[in-house]
């Protein structure tokens, strides 16, 4: 993938997984890599690449680790930490994307495409689902605009939605097909995706049978 010259990139890593009975599901491996490190690599030439969540020390690549606070304060909050973390960099533009994402070099793809070809796009766009849902941790979003957003959240958006945080910004939303805004919420979503768990963690990780 091309490098993207002002362009940075937030993936949010840092949640419970609680469906998932709390494993580090951006670990989780979908054909021989991590879910994170498929993102970090989908984001490959952003600067800077902040990942919120715990440090990983199996990832490649060059990324700043934030953690929000508390942890585990949701989407908002991590967004709104990642921000505070990146200072006032050159960034016009910052992907922002969930980490569980089965492909996020095609949504990154998407968005970049899409992007290029408006005219005027504004303060941002995300993609949607099949029934036209903003898909709001698939987006790509002017930075100016995503941290003016952040300034007005209550509370550094401790348990707030990201669409409390996102939705602000009008952003254009992109039909994507069902591959692109694929994620995994869920052991039936995981098996569907084939993804299979790190041999360092698969003895202690409870089998779908025990979370249903």
């Amino acid at each position: 993938m091309t490098a993207r010259a002002g362009t940075a990139a937030i993936l949010l890593a840092g949640g419970r997984a609680s469906r998932l009975g709390g494993i580090d599901k951006p670990m989780l491996e979908v054909d021989g890599r991590a879910l994170l490190q498929r993102a970090v690599d989908a984001v490959s030439g952003c600067a800077p690449v902040l990942v919120v969540g715990p440090a990983r020390a199996e990832l490649d690549g060059t990324v700043t680790w934030v953690r929000e606070h508390p942890p585990f304060a949701g989407p908002a909050a991590a967004i709104v930490a990642a921000l505070a973390a990146a200072g006032s960099p050159d960034a016009a533009w910052t992907f922002v994307l969930a980490a569980d994402l089965v492909d996020p070099a095609s949504a990154v793809a998407r968005l970049a495409a899409a992007r290029a070809a408006m005219p005027d796009p504004g303060a941002g766009l995300c993609l949607a689902d099949a029934e036209g849902r903003p898909q709001w941790l698939t987006g790509l979003y002017r930075t100016t605009a995503l941290r003016r957003a952040a300034e007005g959240l209550a509370d550094h958006g401790v348990d707030a939605p990201a669409r409390a945080l996102l939705s602000a910004l009008h952003p254009a939303v992109v039909p994507a097909s069902a591959r692109e805004i694929r994620d995994i919420d869920t052991w039936d979503d995981a098996l569907r995706a084939g993804a299979v768990l790190p041999a360092a963690t698969i003895t202690s990780a409870p089998t779908p049978k025990e979370t249903s």
